[in-house]
């Protein structure tokens, strides 16, 4: 386990404004909207602040101020944030991640949180500093033994998960790898079902929850082009990724438009944009699609006819819905099993960049419950 800093060198910054200044522009048919994508204008204008407006020297240096740390578990380099809490009881919290994201998308909890908590935060194999992919390639099973090992090696045998998208996958998998040492977990980022699922009947679920489930089909309908390329032709997509800043820009600040209920930060939009430019994360995370949806596949059949066994001793889970999400209880949990579950009216699918005085709220209201 070493200490990292991130040094991303000048030319490496020099280069980025030198391609996004020789960006071949598409032309764009029809009214310049999001009916077919990204409007040309609107990435224009974001592009240009890239390259002209936003200072990554400073983005560099404030994220350098959080402790950072480098290892490798089975083969896979890991990156990830750690910040002690000055209170010698606090609560370790493992805090995950999901796409198109960073360990950085949790910046704005480490105030709020670190004086009770020690947090953790690590970058997915294939992510920022995470990257490349290691010769285990990537599966939420994978994922999560590698996060029960890196807990190990800090030092913490009892601790909180929290994870977002496909960060609530690994975090969901980590008691059945870690018995007894996960007190609870939290989750973020659900969805009500997955892109493989038929479309939701409104009026099958409650009045309340009839617009997340419309929401929902829209997204089966025109929101699932992204995985549908990543999770087959990863490679393909790569070289745009890879060689086109402009077009790795395009590819997130889709996502950050369609997925949110809240305007992020410009530029904390960008440094999530600049990282996956910086350490060529387009094309790995692309391959991490494909690779977890592979593992998800393979699973799925060896499943089918077959009762999952359930967990042992499984810890108490808590769910937070924000308002553009489309997650509905009555499908998501429909015992009742949850015992902690909030809905809120603000934020979206990235509540820690959006509102993370609710996200932050909710994760000391689940935790306070496990102490």
């Amino acid at each position: 386990m070493e200490t990292f800093r991130i040094a991303i060198p000048q030319t490496d910054v020099d280069d980025l404004r030198r391609r996004i200044a020789a960006t071949r522009w598409p032309a764009m048919p029809g009214p310049d909207d999001w009916s077919r994508g990204v409007p040309a204008g609107y990435l224009r204008r974001l592009a240009g602040h890239w390259a002209d407006g936003y200072d990554w020297p400073a983005q560099q240096a404030a994220l350098n101020e959080i402790p950072q740390f480098r290892t490798v578990i089975d083969g896979q380099t890991v990156h990830f944030l750690h910040v002690r809490s000055p209170r010698a009881d606090a609560l370790p919290l493992l805090l995950t991640h999901g796409w198109p994201s960073s360990p950085f998308e949790f910046t704005r909890l480490i105030g709020p949180l670190s004086d009770d908590f020690h947090l953790v935060i690590p970058s997915l194999p294939g992510y920022g500093f995470s990257a490349p992919l290691g010769p285990g390639g990537f599966s939420l099973f994978g994922v999560a033994r590698m996060w029960a090992e890196l807990m190990d090696r800090l030092g913490y045998p009892r601790y909180v998960a929290h994870g977002t998208d496909v960060g609530s996958g690994v975090a969901g998998m980590l008691p059945m790898v870690a018995t007894g040492r996960v007190l609870g977990v939290h989750l973020t980022g659900t969805s009500a079902g997955s892109p493989f699922d038929p479309p939701i009947d409104p009026a099958g679920v409650d009045p309340a929850d009839r617009a997340r489930a419309e929401r929902f089909n829209q997204f089966l309908e025109n929101g699932t082009g992204y995985l549908a390329i990543q999770q087959t032709r990863p490679q393909t997509l790569g070289y745009a990724l890879n060689d086109s800043p402009v077009g790795q820009l395009a590819w997130i600040a889709e996502k950050f438009h369609e997925w949110t209920g809240e305007e992020v930060d410009r530029d904390q939009l960008l440094t999530t944009v600049s990282l996956y430019w910086f350490t060529g994360s387009g094309a790995s995370t692309a391959h991490a699609v494909y690779d977890g949806m592979q593992a998800w596949k393979a699973f799925a059949a060896q499943q089918s006819g077959h009762a999952a066994p359930p967990a042992p001793d499984s810890p108490p889970v808590g769910v937070a819905v924000f308002a553009a999400d489309t997650t509905i209880r009555s499908r998501m949990d429909p015992a009742g099993a949850i015992g902690h579950w909030s809905e809120y009216d603000r934020g979206g699918h990235f509540p820690a960049m959006e509102v993370p005085d609710l996200l932050a709220a909710d994760l000391r209201a689940f935790a306070d419950r496990l102490r």
